[in-house]
This record gives structure tokens, sequence and C-alpha cells, in this order.
């Protein structure tokens, strides 16, 4: 089965389930686990996939990421889960701005599950930006986003590639703007 089969099969179930979804652990479990999965990362791996990663913010001690992908015992993805459906405003992303800078990682991703914006640094080194510059819906995706979001699969994982996209997404965006 393709990427794109895989988040077609997921899409379905995600939507009509959605509805009976109403905790964040339940929206790790149903949604963003699968999705995970789907870029090819084993979840069931710590070694892989670490859940409530720890990452110690100045006096904040005990702050956790929610999940952390890793290649090389070092985070390169971060991912900060809310409810589904809930909210996903920059400020409800305060958690995953401190996370990021934190650690080595150079993508975040904020979810509710049904929307994922992916954040890196363009604007300043190791300081996570305030806009995404790739927002995929596993509801209402194209083939374009499908090719984007591909570039974060374990098999495709390149970070100088994903960053000169992420350039590209975010100086196209600013001109269709």
């Amino acid at each position: 089965m393709d990427f794109i089969d895989h988040l077609r099969a997921l899409a379905s179930r995600i939507a009509t389930t959605k509805d009976l979804i109403q905790t964040e652990e339940a929206t790790k479990n149903a949604m963003i686990m699968p999705f995970i999965q789907a870029l090819g990362y084993n979840v069931f791996d710590p070694l892989e996939v670490t859940p409530e990663l720890v990452a110690d913010v100045g006096t904040k001690k005990g702050e956790k990421v929610d999940y952390a992908i890793l290649r090389e015992a070092k985070p390169i993805i971060l991912f900060e889960c809310k409810k589904c459906g809930a909210d996903l405003h920059i400020n409800h992303a305060s958690q995953l701005f401190r996370y990021f800078h934190v650690t080595e990682a150079r993508f975040g991703v904020l979810t509710n599950g049904l929307v994922y914006r992916f954040f890196t640094d363009l604007d300043q080194p190791n300081k996570m930006d305030e806009k995404p510059f790739l927002e995929f819906n596993i509801l209402d995706f194209k083939e374009q986003d499908v090719e984007e979001l591909k570039k974060f699969a374990k098999s495709a994982f390149d970070v100088d590639s994903i960053l000169t996209t992420a350039n590209e997404l975010k100086y196209t965006r600013a001109i269709q703007n």
C-alpha cells in the first residue's frame, strides 16, 4: 500500500470516529499514533518514538513533549497534541515553543488529530517560527499536500531537503497572501 493509500484509509476511519473522540489521550491513540505510524515510524519502539519526552526548560522541570520522533537517540520531530477538534491557535503552542528551544529537533508539529501544523526555525535559529510552513488536514488533502508530507516519512527524512521546502513554502505563502 502506498503512503497516500495509508493516509486515505486513516482519513476514512477518522471521519467515521472523530465524533466519538472526547479526550486528548483518545485523540493520540486513535488519530495521532496511526498518523506517525503512516509516516513509517514504529510508535511502539521507544528508540524511535518516545512518548512524553522530558524537555526541562529553565525553572520549569518535568515539562514533557507528547511525542518525539528520534534518530540516533536525538529528537528530530516534536509533536504537541491537543484533543480532537481543539483550537490550534499559536497561543496553544507555548509548550511546543519551549520544547523546541531546548532540544535539537528542527521540526515541531502542533495537532488536534485532524490538522497538523508543521513548524521550524527559519526566522531565528533554535527558535520556533510563529507560523507553520505546512498545514496538513487529514480529512481534506490534495496530492501536493501528500508530496510535502512524504518528506517527513522515515524512509525519506532529510533535514536539509525539508528546510529548503519550508523556505519555499514560506515565501510562496507570503506571495499568495
